[in-house]
């Protein structure tokens, strides 16, 4: 049981450390790329206006 703990730990750790450093990715090629920096706006943008188009 401990060795499926210690193994669901790594598994969450190395999951979370993947999408720390793929946000810093991004963070540095919205820097470097302004309209990458747009894009990502303008789908945010689209993704706020889903719940209001479907009525919930």
């Amino acid at each position: 049981m401990a060795t499926l703990r210690a193994l669901t730990s790594i598994f969450a750790f190395t999951g979370v450390l993947a999408g720390c450093i793929a946000a810093v990715l991004l963070l540095a090629l919205m820097w470097r790329f302004p309209a990458l920096l747009l894009a990502v706006l303008a789908a945010l943008w689209l993704f706020s206006l889903l719940p209001e188009q479907s009525g919930s």
